[in-house]
């Protein structure tokens, strides 16, 4: 026959504990194995269920341990915020291949077309530039005080400050989750980038041909 008892007293480091039986009387000693396969661990407090059995040494114990308790509900699944947050995060995390893209460009473009040495410096200075001030629009937002113009963040975008405006939203999440903003903000890169191809490569010329036919 099977009886019910409460954990009172458990070891987790030694693997055994006591069942106080609902019935009274002594307690009885239970160890890890006689609980089988279970997904937790025994814990005090825990309702049992268990057959009384002995050792080989006859002293009582118990065994074939089953618990009363509910069983722990199942994590719940993500939730659709959740999962957009995700999606825009590995979105976000794809974007910043751009930069390295980008400069990968240039660096063909320059060993091609010999390109201007200050168009590095350029990217570079205004990237930085770029960052810096969207790092202090995001102090001014959270300390409450005189923010930067959404047009100025653009306008350094386009001149050529895009690849620390888009390393300013990943690493300081700033404008990040803005869709208004992002769309001009992906307008000014396409600009800027199509601006360097026709002006530092020979692609201006073959349009011009084209057109003039």
């Amino acid at each position: 026959m099977r009886a019910n008892g409460k954990l009172i007293q458990w070891d987790d480091a030694k693997g055994y504990g006591f069942i106080a039986p609902d019935a009274g009387g002594a307690k009885l000693f239970v160890h890890i194995k006689a609980f089988g396969l279970r997904a937790r661990r025994p814990f005090v407090g825990e309702r049992l269920s268990y057959q009384p059995g002995e050792d080989a040494q006859g002293k009582p114990r118990a065994l074939k341990v089953q618990s009363l308790e509910p069983k722990p509900a199942a994590p719940a699944g993500p939730t659709a915020l959740e999962r957009e947050r995700s999606r825009r995060e590995a979105r976000r995390g794809l974007s910043l291949w751009l930069v390295p893209g980008f400069a990968a460009l240039v660096l063909i473009c320059q060993l091609a077309f010999e390109l201007p040495r200050a168009l590095w410096g350029a990217y570079l200075a205004m990237s930085l530039a770029t960052f810096i001030v969207y790092a202090g629009d995001k102090r001014a937002a959270r300390l409450n005080q005189w923010r930067v113009a959404e047009g100025t963040l653009h306008g350094l975008a386009l001149a050529c400050g895009w690849p620390g405006a888009l390393l300013a939203q990943h690493i300081l999440r700033h404008k990040s989750n803005k869709p208004e903003f992002l769309r001009l903000f992906w307008l000014t890169v396409i600009v800027n980038v199509l601006g360097f191809v026709l002006i530092f490569t020979p692609l201006s010329g073959q349009l011009l041909v084209l057109f003039n036919v």
